[in-house]
């Protein structure tokens, strides 16, 4: 027993500058890659878009057709340009979000979120939950 602690002993604190130091480790390494390799970055991608005049919607249509972007439009530019062509783009945005049964709300005065099929959009309106027929809600504090 003493002579396998004294073999222990000499591998674990042999010399640097012994010639056969380290040559046991040598077989039994593992390369680590240090360079990963790029896989697509997110399944969801939230991305902007600036709407100047009507053809700029043609970007945010084509990535909400994807079905992976979440778009954020702002209107400020084409809303203080041309109101009518403001009107124009929004209905052209609400029906390709009606194709692809995704969602479209307003926020502030300048924006609007548009969403695909599987995001909604909370209105931050809160509605009273459902009770299923024949039960009864009792309130335990009387």
């Amino acid at each position: 027993m003493a002579s396998g602690f004294f073999n222990i002993k000499e591998k674990l604190f042999k010399s640097k500058r012994d010639p056969s130091y380290g040559d046991e480790l040598h077989d039994e390494y593992v390369e680590v890659d240090s360079v990963k390799e790029k896989g697509p970055r997110a399944k969801i991608l939230i991305k902007p878009f600036v709407i100047e005049e009507f053809t700029d919607i043609k970007p945010a249509l084509d990535a909400l057709r994807e079905g992976t972007t979440i778009a954020l439009v702002n209107i400020r530019p084409i809303k203080e340009k041309d109101i009518v062509e403001l009107k124009r783009a929004v209905n052209k945005i609400k029906k390709t979000c009606d194709a692809i049964g995704g969602d479209i709300a307003g926020f502030g005065d300048d924006w609007i979120v548009v969403t695909p099929s599987f995001a909604v959009v909370d209105r931050g309106t809160e509605t009273p939950v459902q009770q299923p027929a024949g039960s009864t809600v009792v309130d335990e504090d009387e």
